[in-house]
């Protein structure tokens, strides 16, 4: 296991969705508040590989630690992407990238935060989902999709992101939720965790959904109780672009995201970016 000795604040921020000029600018203006700061992204920095690595480039030419786990844009492959690599190959060529731009990754051994709040063992997870996160009515993955096909709210993930070499999304996931939690399960039992997810890791989130058809494309049943077996001081995460600060089990859930424009123009800009995960922050927004 890595440690990392800091005496500034694990920071976070999700759903960057950099294609948008806006967007761009915001990453652009985002600078650390100590040399010692970190900053966790919880997925969705783009589409595009080249706009991916600019982003994470510049974050990490600012922050002393930059750890990334990937969220479901980052695995489309848009046929406008010179990189045309699909499911796991996709994945691990942004592993790769990230190595190359000594940013931290699922795929590496899990840091020690040493800061303020610490020490905390911090676990950066790819889990995907798995349909199980069904709107009410429907029983199986094939009613949910029906349905969502019917309202037309579906994810553009049913036609951008092929889980090559896995049969589908959901088979993926539970490859990646059984790996994960092996990995967990030999964590220190000494420390807490902050876990980080781009996927909310229990349901109770997504019941703000405007679309509850929606919610079958953000997370898994399989990791409802992680944040109490894993010890988790906090859990960390986007995707929803519902950035809150919620508690479930005594446990502070954070969602981390930016979101679109159009989103965060109603709040006269993005809302307390990046978020502080430790020191645990006095804040209940």
């Amino acid at each position: 296991m890595t440690t990392f000795r800091a005496a500034g604040k694990l920071l976070a921020i999700s759903d960057l969705h950099v294609a948008y000029a806006e967007n761009r600018r915001i990453i652009e203006e985002l600078r650390p508040g100590s040399d010692a700061d970190w900053l966790i992204v919880a997925g969705d920095v783009g589409e595009i590989v080249a706009e991916i690595e600019w982003a994470l480039a510049l974050l990490r030419s600012r922050f002393s630690t930059v750890i990334w786990v990937p969220g479901n844009h980052e695995l489309w492959t848009p046929k406008k992407d010179p990189v045309q690599l699909t499911g796991e190959r996709r994945y691990h060529h942004l592993v790769e990238m990230c190595r190359s731009l000594h940013i931290l990754t699922p795929e590496d051994p899990y840091p020690i935060w040493e800061g303020a709040g610490g020490p905390v063992t911090v676990a950066p997870l790819f889990l995907l989902y798995d349909y199980t996160f069904r709107p009410p009515g429907t029983g199986s993955k094939q009613e949910a999709l029906a349905l969502a096909h019917r309202t037309g709210v579906v994810c553009a993930d049913e036609y951008l992101l092929v889980p090559d070499p896995y049969p589908s999304v959901d088979a993926w996931s539970r490859a990646r939720v059984e790996h994960t939690r092996k990995r967990l399960a030999e964590c220190d039992p000494q420390l807490p965790t902050v876990l980080v997810n781009h996927f909310p890791l229990v349901r109770d989130p997504t019941y703000v959904l405007r679309y509850p058809e929606f919610a079958q494309w953000c997370g898994t049943e399989n990791t409802a109780d992680w944040h109490r077996r894993f010890r988790a001081a906090a859990v960390v995460y986007g995707h929803l672009h519902i950035p809150r600060t919620t508690w479930y089990d005594g446990v502070r859930f954070e969602e981390v995201s930016i979101g679109y424009p159009r989103e965060w123009r109603q709040w006269n800009g993005p809302r307390s970016i990046p978020r502080q995960i430790l020191p645990e922050p006095d804040r209940h927004d």
